[in-house]
């Protein structure tokens, strides 16, 4: 099985499209999201539209939440809850039922996915260190975890003696009695001061997983999120990728 997963599209379309195209050329067998699919960018609706007709499984991440009101505003810096509302206001029912019904946590024979943590994975926690990572592994109950939220791609590998370390890679090879955590990066808005979009392949064949990163029509994204109205630091933020 070979498996398409990636996160925070964040509302670029022109991101999403770019990764779509670019997974054609690794035959996928099945597609999955790790949450944001709206927030930041100007075309929610479309990038909705395309994830539903993708995607097997989504599951929530903080954006989709808040954008139909389920959580808390305040969780939110003033820019990201400024886009939040626009968000939720360029939504119609259908696409809010949408991000409404979306679970916080999936999981299969092959592998969990989780937009941030597996412990209180409702409270969307960041995934930054050895600790953080350590409570997430407690909780698997499969050898690899596929997580975004951070907008930043990488590996924790816990180890013999529940030793947790950290890479920064474009591979990994799966090796056994080991258990892994891929933080498969951004679509949509990628915050390693790289702005290609950035998206993930898990084969389960070759046990291995690889980022790679494309490029995408960024200029006219950031067009299209100052035209809307929406700050203006969210569309220039694209052209630096942080």
């Amino acid at each position: 099985m070979r498996y398409g997963i990636f996160s925070d599209i964040h509302s670029n379309l022109e991101a999403l499209e770019a990764v779509i195209a670019a997974y054609k050329h690794d035959s996928i067998d099945e597609y999955l999201c790790v949450g944001d699919v709206v927030g930041y960018a100007a075309n929610p609706k479309e990038c909705i539209q395309t994830t539903k007709s993708l995607c097997m499984i989504t599951v929530a991440g903080n954006h989709d939440w808040a954008s139909p009101g389920l959580i808390s505003l305040e969780y939110f810096n003033p820019l990201a809850r400024e886009a939040v509302l626009w968000t939720r206001h360029n939504l119609d029912d259908e696409e809010r039922y949408f991000l409404e019904t979306l679970k916080p946590i999936y999981q299969n024979p092959d592998l969990t996915l989780v937009h941030a943590t597996l412990d209180n994975p409702q409270d969307f926690n960041y995934l930054t260190d050895a600790y953080l990572a350590g409570e997430t592994f407690r909780l698997m109950q499969t050898h690899i975890c596929f997580v975004g939220h951070t907008h930043v791609g990488g590996f924790f590998v816990q180890e013999k003696e529940d030793k947790v370390s950290y890479y920064e890679d474009n591979h990994l090879a799966i090796e056994k009695g080991k258990k892994y955590i891929v933080n498969v990066g951004s679509v949509g808005q990628p915050r390693d001061s790289n702005p290609l979009s950035a998206y993930c392949i898990y084969d389960t064949n070759e046990q291995k997983v690889s980022l790679k990163r494309v490029s995408y029509d960024m200029q006219t994204t950031r067009d299209k999120i100052i035209a809307a109205g929406l700050p203006r630091f969210l569309g220039d933020r694209l052209l630096v990728g942080r």
